[in-house]
């Protein structure tokens, strides 16, 4: 089968052309960040660059060769930015102009004529291939930050168009691709750009799948966690517990804020939800990794941790009692010092079980004078039956 170079260009340029104006749409609608702007940018530049490259031959070389091409690697550079400003970095336009303005000076100083085009394949490819690579660690990185399981299909889209422009980069170093003109004949190039045209289409809604993924977690983000304090809700908590429990026995810490209403009706709401926030990251300053901390509601907060001893458990209560204590001996314009009574119950029984033994922890702390840790240990009958 003899394939069409030219048309390839074509379709493929007039391909981009309407996947960039469909994401020019999108962002238009306002319901999107600055990212489909510069993705739907970087396809209409890419588009009009391919059918630019297409009239080689039909029209003058400072078009055909300079501009078409300088239009395609100010594309490529744009979907660089457009995946940097999806994962949240900032972009420096004037670095990424001056780059695109420094690539674009050997199309017209040094490839500006028929005879240097196979260099000029080259030098375009390496530059197309290495953007492909910075796309895909960005598209990586997403995935590690966010979980996004939609990155690694960008990373499996990019990764054989990286490929492709290697390729044909070393084949035009090696002089094999055409005769010596782009258009001349039949070559291994038609079948590369063919393979290209198809990858970089089909990635063009890659990032979609990858916004309309991230806009799911941060639904369910919402569903699962308290706006006030960051902490999980008992949505969130009970999803969290199912899994942490089912793999080892944990214990269910019970927390409750000393004369919290107290400090409402001292100090207002503002302030109360300062320390409640406050709180939250003390906690999980001490826990780090290891558990979960969840708002039970009002000044009542419940951490689950994974169970080693009832001695480290205390400990670690113990940690986080004096450094809430530490954190409001800075809030100097307090005239009321919250404290902290927490009760702990340990085992494999169901969330709500160890709430109740813990809760009667924290009752217990509480009529020994607050502002301090109790451990409630099993009753004797799950004892037996857990042996």
């Amino acid at each position: 089968m003899v394939l069409d170079l030219r048309t390839i260009y074509v379709v493929c340029g007039f391909a981009c052309l309407v996947l960039g104006c469909v994401q020019l749409l999108a962002f238009a609608t306002g319901r999107f960040e600055r990212w489909p702007l510069w993705w739907g940018g970087s396809n209409v530049l890419l588009g009009l660059g391919s059918l630019g490259v297409a009239l080689r031959d039909i029209a003058p070389d400072f078009i055909t060769v300079g501009v078409a091409n300088s239009l395609t690697l100010a594309g490529y550079i744009a979907l660089l930015a457009a995946i940097k400003i999806f994962a949240g970095k900032h972009i420096n336009l004037r670095g990424y102009a001056a780059v695109i303005a420094i690539g674009s000076l050997p199309l017209f100083l040094v490839f500006d004529d028929g005879a240097s085009y196979l260099p000029r394949i080259a030098y375009l490819s390496f530059v197309f291939s290495f953007c492909d690579l910075a796309i895909m660690r960005e598209g990586y990185r997403l995935v590690r930050r966010e979980t996004l399981v939609s990155g690694w299909i960008l990373v499996g889209l990019f990764a054989p168009t990286s490929l492709i422009f290697a390729g044909r980069a070393t084949l035009a170093l090696l002089g094999r691709l055409g005769g010596d003109g782009l258009f001349d004949k039949p070559s291994g190039d038609q079948w590369l750009a063919l393979t290209a045209a198809v990858f970089i289409c089909l990635r063009g809604i890659t990032i979609v799948l990858m916004a309309s993924e991230r806009n799911r977690n941060k639904l369910i983000e919402l569903a699962h966690h308290d706006p006030l304090t960051g902490a999980m809700n008992r949505s969130g908590l009970a999803s969290a517990y199912t899994r942490l429990a089912g793999r080892l026995p944990v214990a269910v810490f019970l927390i409750d804020v000393d004369h919290f209403k107290t400090l409402n009706d001292s100090h207002g709401h503002a302030v109360g939800d300062r320390i409640l926030s406050l709180f939250v990251q003390v906690a999980k300053s001490q826990l780090g990794v290891r558990g979960i901390v969840a708002r039970q509601g009002g000044d009542e907060f419940v951490l689950v941790v994974e169970y080693t001893t009832a001695d480290e458990a205390v400990r670690l209560a113990q940690r986080i009692r004096a450094a809430f204590a530490d954190a409001m001996s800075r809030e100097s314009d307090l005239q009321i010092s919250p404290t902290l009574s927490i009760g702990i119950a340990e085992g494999r029984n169901s969330l709500e079980r160890l709430l109740e033994r813990a809760d009667e922890a924290v009752y217990r702390a509480k009529r020994n004078g607050r502002d301090r840790v109790e451990f409630q240990t099993q009753p004797e009958e799950a004892v037996e039956k857990a042996a």
